[in-house]
């Protein structure tokens, strides 16, 4: 409720105005009463009125008012009427111009106010003395008039700077939400492509698992036992890394430990799956596996995984496929080819497949490289540097 009463309040901006002006009219009341001239008195009533009143507006229309009211004043030295308090508006409406307006308008309003300073000093009808009382009256005049050119001044650099403040805060917050909308969408991508080779390759595990027991059940129990047996271990190594990915999601279960994520050293542990799930795979690995970030080990172990699932969901049954990892010191080269029907079957057309890999590889410097071979079959090729490459 009074915040609202406040931004009503400031809003009303002659209200404020007039508020600030009404302790000039009750200076001004004892003039009228201590005049002691029945012919003076309406006419210092009039003036402080004509003075008083454009101060409502001195905000609205600052250039304006202070001209109006220097007419005024100057109007007053002709007629040689005595100086009121009604005269501080000029001042006032001074301190507008420059609070509220551009530098050269406060510059010229100054010039006005110390002009009829100088008229004031000049004339004598003020001052009282010789040309020492002048010129003090028109020192202390000066630094007056200075001085509130300087205040309005100083007011207009501090509402620049309280302005330039709440602009800036508006721009980051907008900016710190442009860049919490990118990430979301960036880690939306990544649990995306994650959900993707971990259900595409276990399925497809299973599925070729769960067609060999049908097949075997009548004929070899002990052989549709074992597809069975794989199946169920498949099943629980998708539910640890879709709970592991889903944890990720949940805020108030960090106190949780979820498994790590797979990387070179699981590479093993998966062509051993592959194998057991009836595909003739041949796995060869060269060089030394170098010091690699879990990102990048994430992205060899993904890639080696999306192209045995493809080769699982689209070679055949007769498929045979190969793996080799060639360990440099800048990189890693993967091969995985396999010689069963190929063709663009390989990538589910929805974004997460074939075009995953090069997502994946791409975020590291990386490069994938897939097609049909020639004289049958499909082929992925890929290089996953190492470490950060410096670029000059």
């Amino acid at each position: 409720m009074l915040g609202r009463l406040w931004d009503w309040w400031r809003a009303k901006t002659p209200l404020i105005d007039a508020f600030f002006a009404a302790p000039l009219v009750l200076l001004s009341v004892p003039e009228f009463f201590n005049s002691g001239d029945s012919i003076r008195t309406p006419v210092y009533l009039l003036l402080s009125l004509v003075l008083i009143a454009p101060l409502v507006l001195r905000r609205t229309f600052p250039r304006t008012v202070f001209a109006f009211i220097a007419l005024v004043a100057f109007a007053q030295w002709l007629n040689q009427v005595d100086i009121m308090a009604a005269d501080i508006a000029v001042l006032m409406a001074l301190y507008a111009v420059a609070a509220y307006q551009p530098r050269r308008w406060g510059v010229a309003a100054a010039l006005v106010a110390e002009f009829g300073v100088v008229l004031i000093v000049i004339s004598g009808t003020y001052t009282h003395g010789g040309w020492e009382a002048r010129r003090g009256t028109f020192i202390a005049l000066t630094i007056v008039v200075v001085g509130v050119w300087i205040l309005g001044l100083y007011m207009r650099t501090r509402r620049a700077y309280m302005t330039s403040l709440e602009e800036r805060a508006e721009r980051l917050e907008l900016e710190r939400e442009q860049d919490v909308q990118i990430a979301m969408a960036a880690e939306r991508a990544r649990i995306a492509r994650e959900l993707h080779d971990v259900v595409a390759h276990n399925v497809s595990v299973i599925v070729v698992q769960a067609d060999g027991a049908s097949y075997a059940i009548e004929t070899d129990t002990a052989r549709a036992k074992q597809a069975l047996e794989a199946i169920s271990a498949t099943g629980r190594q998708a539910l640890t890394e879709m709970r592991r990915l889903l944890g990720v999601l949940r805020e108030d279960e960090t106190e949780q430990e979820y498994a790590p994520q797979p990387g070179v050293g699981q590479l093993a542990d998966l062509i051993e799956a592959c194998r057991g799930s009836g595909l003739q795979l041949e796995f060869e690995s060269h060089g030394r596996p170098p010091e690699m970030p879990e990102g990048r080990q994430l992205t060899v172990f993904r890639i080696v995984q999306e192209a045995l699932t493809n080769t699982l969901k689209h070679g055949g049954p007769t498929v045979t496929a190969k793996v080799r990892l060639d360990y440099g010191d800048d990189a890693v080269e993967i091969s995985v080819v396999d010689d069963g029907r190929g063709a663009a079957a390989h990538d589910d057309g929805r974004g997460h497949g074939l075009a995953g890999m090069r997502e994946r590889a791409e975020m590291y410097g990386g490069t994938v490289r897939t097609g049909p071979r020639a004289g049958g079959g499909f082929e992925v090729i890929a290089r996953v540097p190492v470490r950060e490459e410096v670029r000059t």
